[in-house]
């Protein structure tokens, strides 16, 4: 079977992920769009998908996607339908990156509301089984494909007072080890990257404590910008990643080492 994903000697101008397809989940802003962004630049032809996609246009996005479709990532009928229709637009479907969420509310455990757990957890975790469970037959069938899972540094640490999201998180990355060793041999690499807090609107979110004592916890003493996070996802769904499947890419700025 061939290699999809396999490095070959190409022209000096051809980019990294030329001949690919991409989807982004939340994509219609913050952290998605910037590595929908980073993708597009990259050479690959991207759907983006959202739950509200009313202001996808280019303008605002600021490049031309291949393909705009409204889901809710966390109905698996809703995910179905979605591939089915970026597959009829694009044709195939190579890399895909799971990166929809929510923060959920700032909390004590003990009265953190059973509807917003369970949210979070539908979000954050049910929808990156949903796409998973998607794409990776159309993968395996293909010869190969790339999944970043988009984590977080609160899944390997657990935070205080967003047990939810921590809970969701670590969720995504014992998922993704699993898959992994599951897909070994399927040549479809599952990654993940783990952030650390990212300057985006869901910064509006989370109390102003919450926010500073999460910064002070980050050595390099800024937030992650969103256009780091792309740099990396794009490296990871690209062919130059070849030989690593299962790992948690730290973006942290230092605050994790391991």
């Amino acid at each position: 079977m061939n290699n999809i994903f396999q490095q070959r000697k190409e022209p000096h101008m051809t980019r990294s992920l030329d001949g690919k397809v991409a989807i982004v989940t939340g994509a219609a802003r913050g952290i998605g769009l910037g590595i929908a962004q980073k993708l597009k630049a990259d050479g690959a032809r991207v759907a983006v998908w959202d739950l509200d996609v009313s202001d996808c246009g280019a303008q605002r996005l600021q490049f031309e996607p291949d393909h705009i479709q409204q889901v809710d990532v966390a109905s698996i009928s809703s995910v179905e339908q979605a591939f089915a229709a970026t597959l009829g637009t694009l044709g195939q479907v190579d890399i895909l990156v799971n990166n929809a969420g929510i923060n959920g509310p700032v909390a004590p455990c003990w009265e953190y509301p059973v509807d917003a757990w369970q949210r979070v957890i539908a979000v954050d975790l049910n929808s990156v089984f949903y796409c998973c469970r998607v794409a990776i037959p159309h993968m395996r069938a293909r010869g190969g494909g790339r999944i970043v899972n988009v984590a977080s540094i609160a899944g390997k640490e657990g935070v205080q007072f967003i047990s939810g999201y921590s809970a969701a998180k670590a969720g995504v990355i014992a998922f993704t080890k699993a898959a992994a060793k599951e897909l070994a041999k399927d040549n479809v690499l599952i990654n993940c990257v783990a952030p650390a807090m990212v300057e985006t609107e869901l910064l509006s979110e989370m109390s102003n404590a919450h926010i500073e004592a999460s910064k002070a916890k980050i050595p390099m003493g800024r937030f992650l910008q969103i256009d780091e996070v792309g740099a990396m996802v794009s490296w990871i769904a690209s062919p130059e990643c070849s030989f690593t499947s299962g790992f948690t890419f730290d973006l942290t700025g230092g605050r994790a080492t391991y």
